[in-house]
């Protein structure tokens, strides 16, 4: 199974992926935690990397592709992957196409959580009210501006991808606002309908 979740911040991807990585025994492959993996190896691209967030600028993209198709050689994603936080951009996704052709692999789906933006802003309200009422730590970026912020960028940057891959044939939409296990049920079906249709 080789997935990409895609969905705004808030859509619920992390706890989805959580449940497709353990019921289908595949790897997460999270571009940052790669990103830091590859720095602290200090391998020949972590190495690049390491120069270019030490002055503060953001790793290009061919960077970043270089540290998936290292990652890829890994025996841990023999069984699959989900991608997490890759792509972001149309440009991402034609050079992980590219990537991925190279290496023989084909992704099974392209999973995108579809959700309201409103009752995203009421879920963090809720979520905040709820971790001050049991007197837990709220992250700096855990706000409804914060959110409003990176939705915009959601929007303009990462929204495109929806129709880049629906136009591929690899987009399974399924609605994010939906109780978890039934966005669960929904992504296992889609998944299997997909599967028998190939």
């Amino acid at each position: 199974m080789r997935l990409v979740l895609l969905g705004p911040p808030g859509a619920g991807k992390g706890t989805q992926g959580d449940r497709l990585i353990e019921r289908h025994g595949i790897t997460r492959l999270s571009t940052g935690d790669m990103l830091r993996a590859a720095v602290k190896a200090e391998t020949p691209v972590g190495l690049k990397a390491k120069d270019i967030m030490a002055r503060g600028d953001l790793v290009s993209d061919d960077i970043v592709i270089a540290i998936i198709d290292d990652r890829l050689k890994e025996p841990d994603v023999k069984n699959g992957f989900i991608l997490d936080g890759f792509p972001r951009t149309v440009a991402q996704a034609e050079a992980l196409d590219r990537l991925l052709a190279q290496k023989g692999i084909r992704l099974d789906a392209v999973v995108e959580l579809k959700v309201d933006e409103g009752a995203l802003l009421k879920r963090i309200e809720t979520r905040i009210a709820e971790m001050t009422a049991r007197g837990e730590a709220i992250r700096a970026d855990d706000n409804p501006e914060a959110l409003k912020k990176r939705l915009d960028a959601y929007r303009s940057q990462t929204a495109p991808l929806s129709a880049y891959y629906k136009a591929k044939g690899d987009l399974l939409e399924v609605d994010g606002m939906a109780p978890i296990p039934s966005v669960e049920t929904a992504i296992d079906e889609g998944l299997k309908a997909r599967k028998a249709a190939v």
